[in-house]
This record gives structure tokens, sequence and C-alpha cells, in this order.
């Protein structure tokens, strides 16, 4: 990586470079995760299609058994459980990723294994972090969604919803965004990178993004509108495909086929989007502590560039 201020073209040919030099420490470690997440639903979709269940029933018919809802829910409700513990995964790589992209930048690279080994000590704070920008994000999400949920039930007419509904929106709107770049943006690199502190870390992602508000947000916005795109582009295949499956299998398999191109779609994904998200947003925390600290005065030090 150039040690200087660094420009988009920058940022992300550095993303991919870190990537592919450290493929089993970002995208590896994103599809184990992903993978174990994805194993439960599987698993039960398997012994319930192999099994008895009346999964077909309960996907063909209108009328289904008590037996055969609790079966297509129990599938289902695995499938939410995975997704939601591929998530909590996929945390834990962003902060792996992290410490790639800081011994990158210096000049080193990392394996799976000491990328996991870097984290140790902050990783339950990583997850603490998470819990605590998800209740600040809350927070807004709620002054919008209470006043309307309380006007409609009030029954006082469309009018004020509609005005609160539309006004409301875009201050909820603006208040998000603020939230994203302002105390989350840096804060699981500061986390994982300098403070050890959850507050402490989001103070200190604050205290960076000060003054910077418009460049880092127009870098984050663009980054995650390619990593949408990247994604629903090598997914959507996957996804299609589960769907055309059961036309050659027949229907006894279409529950099966159906988890199994969800879980796919998900791993391919998350395989594509967290490391690049996450070394893009770790490249512009180094790039705005070069720009304010001199940070790259450091990271020549670590390099062997300069004497100490």
């Amino acid at each position: 990586m150039p040690l200087r201020p660094l420009r988009l073209g920058d940022l992300f040919d550095g993303a991919f470079r870190i990537i592919r030099r450290n493929a089993g420490a970002t995208v590896g470690a994103a599809v184990l995760v992903a993978s174990l997440a994805m194993l439960l639903p599987l698993v039960v979709a398997a012994v319930g299609t192999f099994g008895g269940w009346g999964l077909t029933d309960a996907v063909l018919e209108d009328g289904v058994t008590d037996d055969e809802l609790g079966s297509f829910g129990a599938v289902f409700g695995t499938l939410l459980l995975g997704t939601a513990l591929q998530g909590v995964g996929l945390v834990l790589v962003g902060g792996m990723t992290a410490q790639v992209t800081a011994a990158a930048v210096a000049g080193r690279r990392m394996t799976l294994a000491q990328a996991w080994a870097a984290t140790r000590g902050r990783r339950w704070r990583l997850l603490g972090l998470t819990a605590t920008i998800g209740l600040l994000v809350a927070l807004p999400v709620a002054a919008y969604a209470g006043p309307l949920l309380g006007l409609v039930l009030l029954d006082v007419g469309w009018l004020w919803p509609l005005a609160w509904g539309v006004l409301g929106f875009g201050a909820l709107v603006v208040a998000l965004c603020w939230l994203w770049i302002r105390l989350a943006y840096f804060s699981m690199p500061s986390l994982m990178l300098e403070v050890p502190r959850v507050f402490g870390a989001i103070g200190r992602g604050r205290r960076l993004t000060r003054g910077a508000f418009w460049r880092i947000f127009g870098i984050a916005l663009l980054t995650n509108l390619a990593a949408l795109v990247g994604s629903q582009i090598v997914s959507t295949p996957i996804s299609v495909l589960a769907e055309l499956v059961p036309l050659v299998t027949g229907p006894d398999y279409a529950m099966l086929t159906l988890v199994m191109g969800q879980a796919a779609g998900s791993i391919v994904a998350a395989a594509f989007a967290t490391p690049f998200l996450s070394v893009v947003a770790a490249l512009q925390y180094v790039d705005q502590r070069i720009r304010t600290e001199a940070y790259d005065v450091v990271l020549m030090e670590q390099a062997g560039l300069i004497e100490p």
C-alpha cells in the first residue's frame, strides 16, 4: 500500500490486493464461518426431507396438519437461527480482517490462525460493540416508528400520519447516516487496533471522522453499493438454480433444495462482501490517521523503511 493519503482507486485496488494476498484469513474465514452457521438448517432440512416430516405436503397443499406446519416452521426457524449465527460470526471475521489489513499495510501477511490469534482478548468486546451500535441505531428508529404508530392507532385521519411518515423518514435517514459514519464506521478498527474498550473505540471513531464526514460517507456508501451489486451478481444464479432443481428432482426435494440455495447464496455473498467491506473500512481508518496524525511515519517504521 502506498503510505500516503489514499484516493478511491487506491482504496479499492488495495482492498483487492490485500484480500488476494491473504485469502485464507479473509475469504477463507468468511466462507468457514458462513458455512458452519448454515450447517444447522441444512441438517434439519435433510432430516425432514428424508425422514418423512411431510415437508412436501406443507409446501404444496393448502390444508396442512399441525405436524406438517411444525416441520415447516422448524426448517425456517433453524434457517433464521443460522442466518443470525452467520451475522455474529461475520462480525468476528470483520475484526480479523482489520488485523489483516493493518499487517498488510506494514508489508506483512497473515494466515487464518494468526488473524484469529490477533483478536484474542477483544472478541467479546467486539460483539459488545456491535450490540451497542445496534442499540444506538434502534433509538432513532423507535423515535420515528413510535409516533407514527401512535397516530395510526389514534385514528386522526391520514394527513398527520402521512406528513410524519414522509418528513420523519427523511430525518431518520439523516440520523442513521450520521450514526453510521460518526459513531460506528471506525469503531471496529479502532477497537481491534487501538482502544480496547467499547465506548473508547466509539469515541475514537468519532474523533477520527471529525471534519471529514462527507468524504468518508461518500466512499463508504459507494463501497457498500458495489458490495451489494457484486453479492447479488454472484448469489442470484445460485438462488435461481436452486428454484429450478425441483423441476428435475421432483417436489419431494423442494424444501431441501430451497434451503441449500439460500445457504449457498448467503455463503457466496458473505465470501465476497464481508472481506471487501471490512478491508476498505480498515483502509479508510488508516488513511484518516495518515491525514490527521502522520501515521505514515509509524507505518514506515513498522515496515523497516526508516529508523525509529
